[in-house]
Order: C-alpha cells, then sequence, then structure tokens
C-alpha cells in the first residue's frame, strides 16, 4: 500500500510561538518553514509515499514546499487545524476515491524515510491508525486506509483522543524521528540529537540553543 500524506501547516507568521525562549519574532518563521521543507521532503522520499498533500494559506510555504513536489491545498475551511485535514484529505480522494490518506504533522524534521515506511506499513494493518509523539500525549500521524474516514482529533490530549475515536496505536521502536515533534526548545534539541534536515539544521545554527554544544 502506498500512501497520500496530508501535512497542515499554519501561516508562517503565527507558526511556533512556543519557540519563543529558543528563537526570535523574526527567526521563528523561517524555523518553521525550514521544519515544513524537512518534513516534507523526507516523506517524498519514502518509498511507501505516492505523494504529499500540504493545505495551508501561507503564499511563502506554499511557494517552497510545491517546489519540492507537494501538492498544495488551499484551507478553504478556514475551521482550525482537524477541519484542514478532513478538507485535505476529501480533497485527494476526490481524484483517488481509493487511496490510502494519512495526516503527517509538518514539525518533524529529524524525518527519515526509512522510519516512516515502517509506520505506514504498520498502519497498513488497521483500519485507521495513530503514532503517538515522543511526549506520549500528541500524535504525529494519523492514517485511514482506503474506504475509512481520517476523522482526525488534533490537539489537546489527541492521543487520547484518537485512541478514544477507534484509532489503533502503532507502538512501534525505532521510529524515534517519526514520533519527535518540534513545539519547544527542548523538543528542537531533541530533534538536533536525532540529525534534522539541511534546512533546519542551516537556521539552527544561528541560534543559541541551551544544552547544544557551544552555548
Amino acid at each position: 500500500m502506498r500512501w497520500t500524506l496530508v501535512v497542515p501547516l499554519k501561516p508562517l507568521a503565527r507558526a511556533k510561538s512556543r519557540l519563543s525562549d529558543t528563537a526570535a519574532d523574526g527567526v521563528r518563521p523561517g524555523l518553521a518553514l525550514a521544519f515544513a521543507q524537512d518534513t516534507v521532503a523526507a516523506a517524498l522520499a519514502c518509498a511507501a509515499v505516492r505523494d504529499v498533500a500540504v493545505v495551508t494559506d501561507d503564499v511563502l510555504a506554499g511557494r517552497e514546499l510545491a517546489a519540492l513536489g507537494a501538492r498544495i491545498v488551499p484551507d478553504e475551511p478556514g475551521g482550525g487545524l482537524n477541519a484542514a485535514l478532513a478538507h485535505a484529505a476529501a480533497v485527494v480522494r476526490a481524484h483517488r476515491p481509493a487511496c490510502a490518506v494519512a495526516a503527517l504533522n509538518a514539525d518533524l524534521p529529524a524525518l527519515r524515510p526509512l522510519e516512516l515506511a515502517r509506520v505506514l506499513d504498520a498502519a497498513a494493518e488497521f483500519p485507521r491508525a495513530f503514532l503517538a509523539d515522543a511526549a506520549a500525549i500528541g500524535t504525529t500521524l494519523l492514517a485511514a486506509s482506503p474506504g475509512r474516514e481520517l476523522r482526525p482529533a488534533f490537539g489537546t490530549d489527541s492521543r487520547a483522543r484518537h485512541h478514544a475515536s477507534g484509532a489503533v496505536e502503532l507502538c512501534l521502536s525505532a521510529v524515534e524521528s517519526v514520533r519527535q515533534d518540534v513545539d519547544t526548545g527542548e523538543d528542537l534539541r531533541a530533534a538536533l540529537a536525532l540529525g534534522v534536515g539541511p534546512r533546519t539544521a542551516a537556521v539552527a545554527a544561528g541560534l543559541l540553543i541551551p544544552g547544544q554544544p557551544g552555548t
């Protein structure tokens, strides 16, 4: 089974506010874009992925991610993250009704194609499945097999919410890069320790990150 991934990205000016202790206001939009670029590039390099649709209204992000090969879906509902994901899933299935769809966070700068393939291959065994984040509170990936609705429930305590919705939790080892989303400075340090993509590495090189060598 090959998957279509839907990746939500809010306007860059409003992205990653919880990184304010690590990155200044003028830096965070570029950092959020770098996260998304490295995430999308790694996803497109994954053998289990057919294509990637990014749902965003940010013009710069749309242009840069389209240049990597992603399809850009406007956030027409304007109703928040879950509405955006449901809309994107409906758009891609309007063209391929039988495709498998998975929602993937845009802030996985350490994402490894082989690890993503392991997660998607495991998800193919279930109607709906999800992967918890590194903190074991949120969700970084939610998958729906052909013929199944995505039914996203991202947000506070999304791990519990997806479990309650009937989705199967994927309990896999050695997929840290798919779990390590970045919301805080501590998350960024963890991602850097795993090894981030080139765009995130370039932006992060200009930051003074507590706990990193040279700080």
